[in-house]
């Protein structure tokens, strides 16, 4: 039986201008499956300067030698005898064929069993670069996939209606992990990952520490970074109910290609492709600076850039915990509050920052319906909230995020970010308007005792 199943595959070829696999055909080493558009293109490939070969999809005739897909990411095939090929119950399967004339004892690497019913099934490399498994049968539900690669991605993001986040039904994290290496795909150090904690938001992670916090999305651009080239260029959603929490990215402009990539140094790479030039460049990814470190300034600080360096500041109402190492730049311990707060309501205010990277929203509690003269009354009648602003800061503002307990990794912009209201004693407020009072007060008194000098000169020289 195994002789007739080697030699039908010896017969058995799969031409490069099928963008579909039938559990009658299979993709060897050297062929390769198209997109119908032939945008993209699945087949094996080897790494870098790796021998090693891996199952993978790549852009055909953009961002050359790009791959942003790879199947078997930590089961490298040690020779070309590698072959794709899909079962009667819609499992894609990759299997190695030895050099003796056998098949290996278990697949290299499959795709998950279905958990729908399975007829007839196919899998098609779509336009977009998903590799999809679904029934072959036309009916309404052609269009529903059975499995699907963009659910498994890798290092590379694409701009074609890619999902990152959590399917809440069956717990699935749908997330972008390095590379080890240039010559080896299998999954690396850095990861970026949708927090569910409070309202969700975008970190990029080394192993579990976070290291960049991209922020949440404020309904404009994400909390921790903007570019001006995004957001004319890419479409981002993000979608939250009961039963899933994602961000999905779409490409505005079709003449131009967008990739993100999680390198394997762990900088993350905004790539754009056009046709004009004919070449990549990569855009800036807003990791430019050191206030981009994940709570650099320790907490109830906020961030600065001063020229090259950073510069930490305690928020409003809250001084350095340990001065001596605050004036020597080690900031990682933070401030705390100057006064403690009490829960009498009427003692406490609310200080205006502009500008701001909102701090991490981990320990916070939102709503969508609420206003912001809602949001702050609700904010100093909790005495554990620490700050408020609005969700969606699009039409001037609306809904409400308050904050609770520690505010962290926060920083200031020069020309964008939102406003944020931090909770200080009224007292800290007061003073602030009493010094201010006083300053008026002087320059009007400078000012009349230089108009009343200049009105006695006169007269005194007419007379």
């Amino acid at each position: 039986m195994l002789f007739v199943w080697l030699f039908v595959i010896s017969f058995v070829k799969l031409s490069t201008s099928q963008h579909t696999l039938t559990p009658r055909h299979f993709v060897r080493d050297g062929e390769t499956l198209l997109s119908r558009d032939g945008t993209f293109e699945l087949g094996f490939f080897s790494p870098g300067t790796s021998t090693n070969r891996y199952l993978g999809i790549w852009y055909r005739n953009v961002f050359p030698k790009a791959v942003v897909w790879v199947a078997n990411r930590e089961s490298p095939i040690k020779n070309n005898s590698g072959i794709l090929t899909i079962n009667n119950e819609g499992v894609l399967v990759i299997l190695v064929i030895l050099i003796n004339g056998t098949n290996s004892s278990s697949p290299v690497w499959s795709s998950n069993v279905p958990s729908e019913a399975v007829i007839n099934p196919i899998a098609q490399l779509l336009e977009t670069g998903n590799l999809v498994v679904k029934n072959g049968v036309k009916d309404s539900n052609n269009n529903q996939f059975l499995w699907q690669s963009f659910n498994y991605p890798g290092d590379t993001l694409t701009m074609q209606g890619m999902k990152l986040g959590w399917n809440l039904m069956t717990g699935q994290e749908i997330f972008l992990s390095s590379w080890r290496s240039k010559d080896d795909p299998s999954q690396g150090e850095y990861s970026l990952k949708i927090d569910r904690m409070g309202y969700p938001q975008l970190f990029k992670y080394k192993g579990s520490e976070k290291r960049f916090r991209i922020g949440s999305w404020n309904g404009e651009s994400f909390s921790g970074y903007s570019s001006h080239q995004l957001k004319q260029n890419i479409r981002v959603e993000f979608i939250m109910n009961h039963k899933e929490v994602y961000l999905v990215f779409k490409t505005v402009d079709r003449s131009v290609t967008w990739i993100y990539t999680v390198t394997s140094s762990g900088h993350g790479e905004l790539s754009a492709w056009t046709s004009q030039s004919n070449s990549r460049k990569v855009i800036s990814t807003g990791e430019e600076d050191e206030c981009e470190n994940y709570a650099l300034c320790g907490v109830y600080s906020v961030c600065n850039m001063n020229g090259n360096s950073p510069t930490c500041e305690c928020l409003k109402g809250f001084v350095p915990k340990f001065p001596e190492q605050w004036n020597m730049s080690y900031w990682s311990n933070g401030c705390v509050s100057r006064t403690e707060l009490d829960c009498d309501k009427n003692t406490h205010g609310f200080f205006k920052y502009t500008n701001m990277k909102v701090p991490d929203t981990s320990s916070s509690w939102f709503s969508k319906a609420m206003n912001l003269d809602e949001c702050r009354k609700k904010c100093l009648e909790n005495c554990s909230c620490t700050a408020y602003a609005n969700l969606d800061i699009r039409r001037g503002g609306t809904g409400c995020l308050l904050w609770f307990g520690a505010l962290i990794d926060t920083r200031t912009f020069s020309q964008w970010g939102q406003d944020l209201y931090i909770k200080v004693p009224a007292s800290q407020l007061d003073n602030g308007l009493s010094k201010m009072k006083k300053l008026v007060e002087i320059i009007v008194g400078v000012i009349l005792f230089g108009f009343i000098t200049c009105v006695s000169i006169m007269i005194h020289r007419r007379q």
